[in-house]
């Protein structure tokens, strides 16, 4: 059965919680919304204590009066469980609930996600509120998507409880098919006295005297997410038994340095994938942010259209500054994550509030009420938003593909790395960036998944490969692909034990070279490129086998040996790039990688100006997205017509995309 999301056009909203304003404001908020141009909200994400005052008792009136309110009024309502945060008589009754951090202390309730994933009790009170829910709200005309949980291990993301730790076991026994020898083998407890000899011996990775057995960590994170994952789905199944024709999201939070879950595993569980992005004060280029993360969900959601389902009007409460958002930045921010494959557009939150934790969070409506630029940019994106309805449903379309991995995330930053200054994150950006900036569309996958779309593979970093996902990697290259491959990569296998016999390990063979030693830079160092460029952060001793050298140190200890190496393997070719190049060389480097793979942008624009493309059914919709001062032209096809003003475009004449602008052009196909 198909469950999709029944909201005319693009969603436009955010998170609703009434229950914070006295109920005479709620005639005001719904008028407001429809003069914005608000089709749907999500409520109750917060409301357990006011849903169930007391165990199994519960108070459904004032959200059957917010329900009722809004379906008058033509706004839909997706209908959270409000299982982020139990209440204090559930911590009073099950203190055992509460989640412990690595070094044994418990934590105290008093702010939200303060509960252990391996709760019984939690999951028994999960569960019945959501049963509750569903089976009292499966027919309202007002609900039509089920909001489970909210950022799930945003803040508790582990716990090292004694509960956890049974629940860790049980987990492991079911990996390892019950067979200790087997779980001893991949972690490699011969060394330091580790060995096992009783499943009970086995506990959490807690705060201990030196570093913690890799394989140790590695498993335990990935017992982490699944654990987690594990209420989703609880919960995701009570809801379906009550209303299955409604479809269910969670929100996850690709964004900045949250590493917590594989959504790899996640997404197939939902309905609609759903996202939360924040920008990050301290980023120069927060644009090049929402692009990377826009095109990963959209690839954890198989090429299907999302929903950006919290975002900010302006500052955010929870960095050390807040920066509030310039002029056209809202519209520019927002018609990105259009642009990258949402089909819905909701903030965090619809009023700001005036007590709490996040009284300094921007909103929809501010404090300042509706005489404010904040407003008035609302209103006018809604605007936009209505006029980009027939965008729904479009895709995105890319010859390229960057591998990411959690679990290589995950391995990578443990400790005890060659260099702690190697960070996945900041890998997968500074290859992406200049693919951003030349206007190349990207897809990312998983080291296993189907590449026969693609032109070109990139895998800037990938430090743990497991068989099936080398095997697909260096077939993608030898049927014809082009395959290109950063510093670090393959060198251990997916219980976190080194490949031997030389580096980079599970792709030496297909990228022809061997390296016998690492040498990675110390901060502020750098060495010259036969190139003309730098590099900074690792080198390592290459050494030819059947690859051509590209490019070669100039300078510092490894004076002469390949940076950069080419080779032809089987019908296809790989690349090795065993250092970091600087941003202009790099750039250079994958210009000249991509145009061999016969790979080109979306469109040739001016500096500075964005060009993504969704595919629809009969038209191509281009979004141009101008980051620069100066306005800025670009070619559009025949019979084009520019959404957000509605005016038909001459034909020969280029699409004017104001200074600070977007536009949105129609071209028919």
């Amino acid at each position: 059965m198909s469950r999709t999301l029944k909201v005319p056009g693009i969603a436009y909203g955010g998170d609703y919680n009434p229950e914070q304003w006295p109920e005479e404001v709620w005639a005001e908020d719904v008028r407001l919304m429809r003069e914005a141009g608000v089709n749907m909200v999500s409520v109750n994400i917060f409301a357990w204590a006011l849903l169930e005052p007391s165990e199994g008792t519960y108070d459904f009136s004032r959200l059957d009066r917010i329900l009722a309110l809004l379906h008058e009024n033509g706004i839909a309502a997706d209908l959270a469980t409000p299982t982020a945060a139990p209440p204090a008589w559930f911590f009073r009754a099950h203190p055992e609930a509460l989640p412990v951090d690595k070094d044994g202390r418990t934590l105290s309730y008093g702010s939200r996600q303060t509960f252990c994933p391996s709760s019984p009790a939690y999951r028994e009170a999960a569960l019945r509120i959501a049963r509750v829910l569903g089976e009292r709200y499966a027919d309202h005309p007002a609900v039509v998507m089920w909001h489970v949980h909210n950022e799930y291990g945003c803040h508790n993301g582990e716990c090292y409880c004694d509960t956890s730790a049974a629940a860790f076991r049980v987990w492991l026994r079911k990996k390892y098919g019950d067979d200790l020898a087997a779980l001893n083998d991949a972690w490699g407890t011969t060394f330091w006295s580790q060995w096992y000899y009783d499943w009970d011996e086995i506990i959490p990775p807690r705060a201990t005297g030196a570093v913690p057995n890799p394989t140790h960590q590695l498993d335990w994170r990935r017992f982490c997410s699944d654990e987690l994952l594990s209420l989703l789905k609880a919960e995701r199944e009570v809801l379906l038994e009550a209303a299955p024709d409604t479809p269910a999201t969670t929100n996850f939070m690709v964004m900045y340095n949250f590493d917590k879950l594989d959504y790899w595993r996640w997404a197939p569980e939902l309905d609609v994938v759903s996202n939360d992005h924040y920008l990050q004060s301290t980023d120069p280029e927060s644009e090049i942010d929402i692009a990377l993360s826009g095109d990963l969900v959209r690839s954890l959601a198989g090429g299907a259209p999302w929903l950006l389902m919290e975002h900010s009007t302006g500052a955010v409460n929870w960095q050390p500054v807040n920066r509030a958002k310039t002029a056209g930045e809202l519209r520019r921010n927002a018609l990105a994550h259009v642009a990258r494959g949402a089909d819905g557009i909701a903030y965090f939150q619809w009023r700001a509030a005036k007590a709490g934790a996040e009284q300094w969070h921007s909103a929809m409506l501010p404090h300042a009420g509706t005489d404010s630029q904040i407003w008035r940019d609302v209103v006018a994106l809604g605007a936009d938003l209505g006029s980009l309805a027939e965008v729904r449903g479009s895709r995105g379309v890319a010859e390229v593909a960057v591998v990411w991995d959690w679990n290589a995330w995950w391995a990578l930053e443990l400790p005890s790395q060659p260099s702690a200054e190697v960070r996945f994150q900041g890998l997968i950006r500074t290859w992406y960036e200049p693919l951003w900036r030349s206007g190349v569309a990207v897809d990312f996958v998983r080291p296993d998944a189907d590449l026969s779309a693609y032109k070109l593979v990139l895998a800037p970093s990938l430090y743990l490969v497991d068989e099936a996902g080398k095997a697909n990697l260096t077939d993608f290259a030898s049927g014809g692909g082009v395959l290109a491959v950063g510093f670090h990569s393959g060198a251990v296998d997916e219980n976190c034990h080194i490949r031997l016999g030389g580096y980079p390990g599970a792709f030496r063979e297909a990228l022809g070279v061997r390296t016998d030693e690492l040498f990675p830079l110390l901060p502020g160092d750098a060495v010259e490129l036969s190139d003309g460029g730098t590099a900074t952060l690792w080198s390592e001793r290459v050494a030819l086998a059947g690859a051509e050298a590209v490019t070669s140190y100039t300078s510092g200890p490894l004076t002469g040996t390949p940076a950069v190496t080419r080779h032809t393997y089987g019908s296809g070719t790989t690349w090795y790039v065993a250092t970091l190049p600087d941003p202009t060389t790099l750039a250079s480097l994958l210009s000249r990688i991509r145009e061999e793979a016969g790979v080109e942008p979306v469109r040739t624009t001016p500096e500075g100006v964005e060009a993504v493309l969704r595919r629809g059914p009969d038209a191509d919709y281009l979004f141009l997205i101008n980051h620069g001062e100066e306005d800025a032209d670009v070619e559009v096809a025949p019979r084009a017509v520019e959404l957000l003003t509605g005016e038909k475009i001459e034909d020969g004449v280029p699409a004017r995309v104001a200074a600070g602008g977007v536009a949105v052009v129609r071209e028919p196909r």
